[in-house]
């Protein structure tokens, strides 16, 4: 399995059974823009939005593109940066 294909299925093993969650985060988000830019994009946000919400219902987690376990393994945190003085 490649790099993509074990990306897409943690996204949808995260995206699993918050669905609903993810839409009204996008609606917010939507809405925040449009507040910021006076509803000067709204036309475009709107598409945004529906486009997103669409991905998120198409997402059903098929077993075999999640993760085996159904969690999402943790991710190797970053290494230290050495600062030199």
């Amino acid at each position: 399995m490649g790099l993509i294909d074990d990306l897409k299925g943690k996204a949808q093993g995260l995206i699993q059974g918050n669905e609903q969650a993810i839409k009204d985060g996008i609606t917010k988000a939507g809405d925040f823009v449009d507040s910021k830019t006076g509803g000067k994009y709204a036309e475009q946000v709107d598409k945004i939005q529906d486009g997103a919400s669409r991905l998120v219902d198409k997402s059903d987690g098929t077993p075999g593109e999640a993760p085996a376990t159904g969690q999402v393994p943790p991710v190797d945190p970053a290494p230290p940066v050495n600062k030199a003085p």
